[in-house]
């Protein structure tokens, strides 16, 4: 895409590329998402950046209108895994603000100096800078939503001291931490039993229902629970982050709920019947140190950062996927929350039950239950001397010494070789933990009819997705995870197409009529 495009894309505020780039404005020294409903600016005036993190280096500062730091993050980050991709996953998850830049070179085995030049050569901002635009994203969430001390909140976003808290929120929102609480207004800052109230970004069609009868009929009871009824259910769990725990809410907007309208008075896009929008969200922290990981592990268990039109572009063209993508647009792959308690669940196998079981006797009570919450999952170090299967021990082992590595920005190829060599879990077991344990999209050979892995690349994983959901299977072998629901149909690659619905029209080509900006 070059600039000429993207030019195109903001004259025309189109939402599709939104977390793709961001635009500055040299006359104002304001960035922006390409959707700001801004006054378009000259061309020569604008500047473009592939990350918010660029645009501040640059000397930019956000705007307040768009909010451009809170968009969906850029689907590119989980196709790639080369050192950048895999180095952005990793600045996501906090690793920086936790081990700094030299853990993050250990991690992904360069020296810090290599790491510092390869992302500012091809992002425009190190790894420094990257994960200061996270920290003040997080601090501005916990100002306009938390009644926290100006002083807590700053060390709770992760900043080393109260100076370096205070230069950061004026260079980057023009603005003093107490003037963006104020901004925010009286009734949007609630009290910690509430939970944070967060809007969980996504971008395109988001199927909601079929993600939640997916995460419904594979939910661990003591660790998650689904409430409510269909289009208008909750999904709850505990997670075990860094600092402390936290139990999460998400809320399903099917349309049985009232409409999503954000503390400035925005209906969410989805309910508005256009793309895009956000899933309302609230966070119990032990530790606010914890906020941005757990955001993060949830977009990636909700597969938030995905692109849709790229999914839909590449499988509508496929004579098989084509009615199916096109009778589901939107579909997700979800990932996991924690892959390690997701590969545990994989390699136990069985109904949520069987491992409800593990967690009563091996999981780690909370404090006060709540509701069907009562427990966080074990820890693979718990599981090691736990009279389990020899499978899941030999899992655990692996895990808990470090000779098996599933963090975000984790080598996805070493994880899977390392996996399938274990006793007891082969390589189907292996490439289902690499799709959803670590996020792969490009994960569908091992699955898939022969002679597909390549018409589907790089979304192997939503094909399947949209198989499974229409009930075939892709062989009479085909794995079987927690919580599957029953067997289907298998499939022949010379099975016949399900009947072709009306397709709509290509959303990547259909821009939005330039209406006077």
């Amino acid at each position: 895409m070059d600039d000429g495009a993207r030019y195109e894309a903001v004259s025309s505020r189109d939402a599709r590329f939104d977390g793709e780039f961001f635009f500055a404005v040299v006359t104002t020294g304001i960035y922006c998402r390409p959707s700001c409903p801004a006054v378009t600016p000259k061309r020569v005036n604008v500047r473009f950046f592939p990350t918010a993190a660029a645009a501040q280096t640059a000397g930019f500062r956000a705007c307040r209108r768009c909010r451009p730091d809170a968009v969906p993050g850029s689907a590119e980050w989980n196709v790639r895994a080369d050192l950048v991709g895999r180095a952005m996953r990793f600045i996501a998850d906090g690793v920086v603000d936790r081990e700094g830049v030299g853990g993050l070179a250990r991690r992904l085995g360069y020296s810090p100096r290599q790491v510092q030049r390869q992302l500012t050569a091809e992002l425009g901002a190190g790894p420094v800078a990257l994960a200061r635009a996270r920290r003040a994203h997080t601090a501005r969430v916990l100002l306009q939503t938390t009644p926290l001390p100006v002083t807590e909140l700053a060390f709770a976003a992760g900043f080393a001291s109260i100076r370096q808290f205070n230069d950061t929120m004026r260079e980057i929102y023009a603005a003093t931490p107490s003037e963006l609480r104020a901004a925010a207004g009286r009734g949007t800052a609630r009290n910690a039993a509430g939970g944070i109230p967060l809007r969980l970004a996504y971008r395109g069609p988001c199927a909601e229902a079929e993600m939640f009868d997916f995460l419904q009929v594979r939910a661990v009871p003591g660790v998650e629970e689904i409430r409510g009824t269909r289009g208008a259910r909750t999904y709850r769990r505990t997670l075990r982050l860094a600092y402390g725990t936290a139990i999460a809410e998400v809320d399903e907007c099917g349309g049985a709920r009232s409409r999503r309208i954000s503390p400035a008075g925005l209906v969410c896009p989805a309910d508005r019947g256009t793309d895009g929008g956000w899933l309302e969200c609230r966070l119990r922290l032990s530790d606010p140190r914890d906020l941005a990981t757990a955001v993060q592990r949830l977009r990636r268990l909700f597969d938030l950062d995905a692109d849709p039109y790229a999914v839909a572009e590449r499988l509508g063209a496929d004579p098989l996927l084509g009615p199916l993508v096109a009778e589901r647009p939107g579909l997700r792959s979800p990932g996991a929350a924690d892959p390690e308690e997701l590969a545990v669940r994989t390699v136990l196998g069985g109904p949520p039950e069987r491992a409800a079981e593990l967690v009563r006797a091996y999981g780690k009570p909370l404090d006060t239950a709540d509701g069907g919450l009562t427990h966080l999952f074990p820890a693979p170090a718990e599981l090691t001397g736990a009279d389990v299967p020899a499978p899941v021990r030999a899992l655990c082992t692996a895990l808990a010494d470090g000779t098996l590595l599933l963090d975000a920005g984790a080598d996805r190829a070493a994880a899977e070789r390392t996996l399938a060599a274990l006793p007891g879990v082969g390589p189907r077991a292996a490439a289902y933990i690499r799709m959803r344990g670590m996020g792969d999209p490009d994960v569908g050979a091992a699955f898939g009819p022969a002679g597909t892995a390549d018409a589907w690349r790089p979304w192997g994983a939503y094909a399947l997705h949209h198989l499974w959901r229409a009930g075939i299977r892709t062989d009479g072998d085909a794995l079987r995870e927690p919580g599957d629901p029953g067997a289907v149909p298998a499939l022949s690659p010379q099975s016949p197409p399900p009947p072709t619905p009306p397709r709509p029209a290509d959303r990547r080509t259909a821009r939005p009529a330039r209406s006077g900006r």
